[in-house]
């Protein structure tokens, strides 16, 4: 089973040997346990003594995820006294023993336990049971909304804006920071007005905040704050400041300016400075990055308020103003403040920027996703997982449509056209960069004439390290793959695969390759072998084979494997023109051994002879 990091560890637990085989269905992670009592546990669990009430009070607090195969009602009493908050509350899962199927019983949109349920539903072929409005809506929890962003929650009735959302109540959205990528993937019916409303129009029922600001709201209204963290916060201070000193003028500056501490992307300071403990103390304990420049940089940025005692001292007129500045990549929103406290030596001095683009805090993934023939059944759990999974889908439109049905709401979902390849690559890095989990599909196999070739090379081209953003391929069956099943067992013995798409490979090479797997008596599958514009290349093929093939040898047409528009023919090499073929074909010429038995086309392998 294919579960993104954020699930794990996951403690699956079960009571019954039904209940074990059914948890033993999903391939395990490493950070997948299964736990039974020590009457039933077997090789592949661990086992608990006593009671389970006492067992799951041990290890509550170790895990991100609780996977039940348990009746429903038992499983309600045994988390009841668990549970604190929804916020920090673990998923809760469900499985009936049958295997039919999974539940999002708890933690369904902050603790993932919807996504979880997806993934699990998928790899056991169940039903998953998915009881939250979002879902029924097509809509994004409100309480997630900005995860995939690293948007920080701050204050407000959010049940009452779910309930809201979930009643189908207008809701206004003020955004004044942070990716809009959400806005454009909504269903086309939603309850979100997003701007101020116009003089006389009623009031909205409740309303979302996405900001930096720091809003006071009245106990009984129903508003609620996201942070995106856009805000780089310069800092200079004399060697040896405290952290207590540095937290409290960070919390003077932004209190005085109305700025959530929250929106907070990172510390910015000078490289001198990189050692210096209260800086660090405040960047770990907070879970923000420092970025340090060079006097040479900081110097080389014009600022409101320089200072030539400054300048004498470190070799630049502004560390806080500069850093804030560069590290942002933008212009100040607070001029330096400088901060002193009684009972601690030395000041700090404070300056804020306010970046365009948020800072995420997550290290973005690639997920390069084979669909295979584009019938859900023919693709691989782990691909399903993966498209359910990311953040965002990114693939040609008619093998978008194809997954539809994996989508999850609250994903963005971008389809561009087939000649857009590169497009597609460039756009996926992209978004990866930005710290999203990125899935680029691609029919049959991403790696045989599909998405992750390009991908890897765009990454190289891009000078990419290897690590940021990670990279994972998913498999899927390819064309050849899938049109060899429907039409027996040509691929018996040794075959190759060549394109007779000439927009990115010479003619010459291609007709080279052609004469070669002719020759050699490869079984040959043919891929893009005729479009509008492109019709002699087919013909070219066909005539090449016949200088070292028998005419009548079988060959195989087939037509959008798998899918509801799906034809397959058997012809013979001589007579293959005379058949319909366009881009969605893919044609398989057998070899000299090859025969047709009962409508199958058949390569011996060797083991009854080759006739």
């Amino acid at each position: 089973m294919f579960l993104s990091e954020e699930f794990q560890p996951i403690a699956a637990i079960a009571t019954t040997p039904s209940g074990v085989y059914c948890l033993q269905r999903l391939e395990q992670s490493p950070k997948f346990t299964i736990w039974t009592s020590d009457t039933i546990a077997t090789i592949n669990t661990r086992s608990y003594s006593g009671s389970l009430r006492s067992h799951l009070e041990q290890i509550w607090d170790h895990h991100r995820s609780f996977v039940f195969c348990l009746a429903t009602g038992a499983v309600v009493r045994l988390i009841a006294p668990l549970l604190k908050d929804k916020a920090t509350d673990p998923a809760i899962v469900v499985i009936d023993e049958s295997g039919k199927f999974v539940i999002s019983l708890c933690g369904g949109h902050q603790g993932g336990a919807d996504r979880l349920t997806q993934a699990i539903a998928l790899q056991l072929g169940a039903i998953p049971v998915l009881t939250g409005a979002s879902n029924r809506l097509k809509l994004p929890g409100i309480d997630v909304l900005g995860v995939p962003f690293g948007w920080r929650k701050g204050d407000g009735d959010w049940t009452g804006v779910s309930a809201a959302i979930a009643g189908q109540d207008s809701v206004q959205v003020i955004q004044e920071a942070g990716s809009m990528l959400w806005q454009d993937h909504l269903p086309a019916e939603h309850s979100f007005q997003f701007g101020f409303s116009d003089i006389g129009e009623p009031e909205a029922s409740a309303r979302v905040w996405i900001s930096p600001i720091q809003r006071r709201f009245a106990p009984d209204s129903k508003k609620v704050q996201w942070h995106p963290r856009v805000l780089w916060v310069g800092i200079g201070c004399e060697r040896g400041t405290s952290k207590a000193l540095i937290e409290a003028a960070i919390a003077q500056v932004f209190r005085a300016n109305h700025l959530a501490e929250a929106a907070i992307a990172g510390i910015a300071t000078i490289d001198l400075k990189s050692d210096e403990v209260g800086l660090l103390d405040v960047c770990r304990d907070r879970d923000l990055p420092l970025r340090c420049f060079s006097s040479e940089q900081l110097k080389s940025i014009d600022v409101p308020n320089p200072s030539s005692v400054v300048e004498s001292e470190v070799g630049t007129p502004s560390v806080s103003e500069a850093a804030a500045i560069l590290a942002a990549e933008a212009s100040l929103r607070v001029a330096k403040q400088i901060v002193r406290q009684e009972g601690e030596s030395g000041a700090v001095t404070i300056a804020v920027a306010e970046s365009a683009q948020e800072y995420t805090g997550r290290v973005g993934r690639l997920w390069l996703v084979g669909i295979g023939p584009g019938e859900l059944a023919q693709i691989t759990p782990a691909a399903q997982a993966a498209i359910a999974q990311a953040d965002v889908v990114i693939g040609y439109a008619l093998y978008m449509d194809l997954v539809s049905s994996l989508f999850r709401p609250g994903q963005i979902i971008e389809a561009l056209p087939i000649t857009q390849e590169r497009q597609r690559a460039e756009r996926a890095i992209a978004l990866a960069n930005f710290g999203l989990t990125v899935a680029v599909i691609s029919s049959g196999d991403c790696g045989i004439y599909g998405m992750a070739g390009l991908v890897l090379e765009e990454l190289r081209a891009q000078q990419w390290n290897g690590e940021t953003p990670e990279v994972e391929v998913f498999p899927g069956i390819t064309a050849l793959q899938a049109t060899a099943s429907r039409v027996g067992a040509p691929l018996m013995h040794d075959f190759c695969a060549i394109s007779l798409s000439d927009l990115l490979t010479p003619w010459n090479v291609i007709e080279t390759r052609l004469t070669a797997a002719a020759q050699a008596d490869f079984v040959t599958a043919l891929y893009n072998p005729k479009s509008k514009t492109r019709t002699e290349q087919i013909a070219i093929a066909a005539s090449i084979f016949l200088q070292y093939r028998d005419p009548q040898t079988p060959v195989a047409l087939v037509k959008s494997a798998y899918r509801p528009d799906e034809d397959i023919r058997l012809t013979t090499l001589e007579r293959l023109l005379e058949e319909p073929i366009d881009m969605l074909t893919t044609v398989l010429i057998g070899n000299q051994s090859t025969r047709v038995y009962c409508d199958r086309m058949i390569t011996p392998r060797g083991y009854l002879g080759f006739r």
